[in-house]
């Protein structure tokens, strides 16, 4: 089977480095084209990012000698590449008219960013949790006018060390959710080096994420009507987000109220078994369990469990019976893996399976 082409948007910076990390050796995706900001644009791959390589693993061969177009040349990029990965840098209207202009080109853009995450016919996708949202996609390409094209999102990083394991106890209807993420620095696009200050250091606010964390949720639990997702009402999720000085992995400790209060080996028994059609289809990123639970008091550590499944899985522990809430558990995720650049390859290889990557 020849491999798809795929264009990285942004493909500089540190999350665009992710996806051609990933996509080394991916067994339906290769990257055709390397597009970045007009300064980068002209210098082989190589040349551009220079000493800013943030990968743990070296460069791929493949993409070295790659001369970088022009972010903003899009019939260019477009003429290469069957789908494009976005990790664009700039304001929310600059992205937002860029990866448009990209669908209107007739290029699917399955995107990293967040300025997309509210318009209300794009979907946001955790794969495993809500993939018939991707039935939106035909409502945006009439607005647009287009063919193949159309912009699919991924929510962010930090909802998914609590959204996965919320969502698998739906039937028991959780009514009210504290969350404290506790998010690491690559989250900012930054390592130790680039900034020394967070070195024993907390700092206890991030621009933004609160809103996000408490809303986006909603959104995936929402339903398509009259052709856009409207949010859903429920759980009430409030949130703090603490920026903590860790690489890779973002935290969350989770208290829980339910509707119909589960017992805890019914909350077990759930998370174990819960599955969704990137497991049914053994899509190639999808981990085999989606929802890893450790019994050992002191797990999930972000240092010894982010890894697991390459990233792609989450891992829960600590559940037990609170005093004000019903439960309150622990949850972590990959931001960088799972939560980003890894959760839009999987939700890349979702619209393939589907039929609109083609």
């Amino acid at each position: 089977m020849a491999k798809l082409k795929a264009g990285i948007l942004g493909a500089t910076g540190m999350v665009g480095q992710r996806f051609i990390q990933l996509l080394e050796n991916h067994p339906w995706f290769e990257v055709a084209a390397v597009a970045a900001s007009p300064r980068s644009a002209g210098k082989t791959y190589a040349e551009a990012v220079g000493d800013r390589w943030k990968m743990d693993t070296p460069m791929p061969e493949a993409v070295k000698n790659m001369v970088v177009l022009n972010v903003d040349e899009i019939d260019k990029v477009a003429s290469q590449v069957d789908f494009v990965f976005s990790a664009y840098e700039g304001t929310k209207e600059a992205i937002q008219q860029a990866e448009e202009a990209y669908a209107k080109a007739e290029v699917p853009v399955v995107s990293n960013n967040s300025a997309h995450r509210w318009t209300p016919d794009v979907p946001m996708i955790v794969p495993e949790l809500n993939p018939e949202h991707t039935d939106v996609i035909e409502f945006q390409k009439k607005r647009l006018g287009t063919k193949k094209g159309f912009v699919a999102v991924k929510p962010n990083c930090s909802i998914q060390s609590y959204t996965p394991a919320l969502f698998a106890l739906s039937e028991f209807e959780p009514e009210t959710v504290v969350a404290t993420t506790y998010q690491a620095i690559s989250g900012a696009g930054k390592n130790f080096k680039d900034w020394p200050e967070m070195i024993d250091n907390v700092i206890p606010y991030i621009g933004g994420e609160e809103e996000k964390s408490e809303q986006e949720p909603l959104r995936i639990w929402g339903h398509i009507e009259n052709g856009q997702i409207v949010k859903a009402q429920s759980p009430v999720i409030t949130t703090q987000c603490i920026r903590v000085p860790v690489t890779n992995g973002h935290m969350a400790a989770v208290f829980v109220n339910f509707k119909k209060k589960p017992t805890k080996e019914q909350i077990l028994e759930k998370w174990a078994n819960f599955k969704g059609v990137p497991q049914e289809l053994e899509l190639p990123s999808a981990p085999k369990q989606f929802i890893h639970y450790f019994e050992e008091d002191n797990r999930p550590q972000t240092k010894l469990d982010r890894d697991t499944e390459g990233g792609m899985a989450v891992c829960m522990g600590r559940l037990r019976e609170d005093k004000l809430y019903q439960y309150k558990f622990v949850g972590l995720s990959h931001n960088t893996l799972r939560g980003a650049a890894g959760g839009a390859v999987l939700m890349a290889e979702l619209l393939k399976a589907k039929g609109y990557i083609y």
